[in-house]
């Protein structure tokens, strides 16, 4: 990796002794589901920079004085780069000190938390991680396991939608086995999964949309492969979204009951 000079940022002495990066993982919504950890390093910033997902509440923590800036990447907003954010990183710390890079769920899970950390590390800026409970651990909220025995061995976790906006060819293989699927930023590309475990022969396997999970306008939808396009359509969920696809869905003690309603509706036409 090639040494940055840091004569290309204009930085304070006074504020290069005490620069530092620390990446906090925030949780996946609820602002209660972050660690005492990542409170603490919050109230010592003195600059804290957030990302979209990250629920406005733990902003509160930030002692008086630190600055607090939106340096998040939605899709149809407008958004920064990652060469952005990694530059307002390390500009911040060798400017201001303590800088905070708070993250939805955890930062090295589908969170570029490592390309941060190790741009921050070639200005010599010491770096640390907080994890953070990932999205991915959102099932078992909803009393969705992704593993139980006697049923699978295993879970993918699967971003559905790569760095170029194409599938991943990792769905494929999940389709494949007897694991649990888990895909984020699934939502568009529902048509291309199910298409992958149509091939696969697993029309009939149970599936839900968890859509905004862990807050209060939380949604799960149960459904199957076969109808996750229509429940899609008809509830329009919202993002961020996870899709689940394995048996275990339909341990569930409400799948059957939806499931029901949802033929009740039509919305499990073949």
């Amino acid at each position: 990796m090639v040494k940055k000079k840091l004569s290309e940022i204009t930085i304070k002495p006074e504020a290069m002794k005490n620069a530092k990066l620390t990446l906090v993982g925030a949780g996946p919504g609820d602002p209660e589901l972050i660690s005492l950890k990542g409170i603490k390093a919050l109230q010592a910033a003195d600059v804290i920079l957030y990302d979209a997902l990250v629920h406005p509440d733990l902003l509160e923590y930030a002692k008086p004085g630190a600055r607090v800036e939106y340096v998040g990447k939605r899709a149809g907003r407008h958004s920064f780069s990652q060469k952005e954010i990694n530059e307002r990183i390390v500009a911040a710390a060798l400017r201001e000190g303590h800088v905070v890079r708070l993250k939805g769920g955890d930062p090295f899970i589908f969170g570029r938390g490592k390309e941060e950390m190790e741009y921050a590390e070639t200005f010599n800026i010491p770096c640390t991680c907080i994890p953070g409970i990932s999205s991915i651990t959102l099932p078992g909220h909803y009393g969705i396991p992704l593993t139980r025995r006697g049923i699978n061995e295993s879970f993918w976790v699967v971003t559905a939608t790569t760095s170029n906006g194409e599938l991943s060819a990792d769905v494929h293989l999940a389709a494949q086995s007897s694991a649990t699927g888990v895909f984020l930023m699934g939502l568009r590309k529902i048509e291309q999964i199910t298409e992958a475990y149509r091939k696969a022969g697993k029309t009939d396997t149970p599936a839900a949309i968890i859509s905004k999970g862990s807050l209060p306008e939380g949604e799960v939808y149960y459904g199957s492969v076969d109808n996750l396009v229509e429940i899609r359509e008809h509830y329009k969920p919202e993002s961020p979204a996870l899709v689940i696809i394995g048996d275990v869905v339909g341990t569930h003690p409400h799948f059957y009951q939806v499931i029901k309603r949802l033929k009740d509706e039509h919305l499990n036409r073949r």
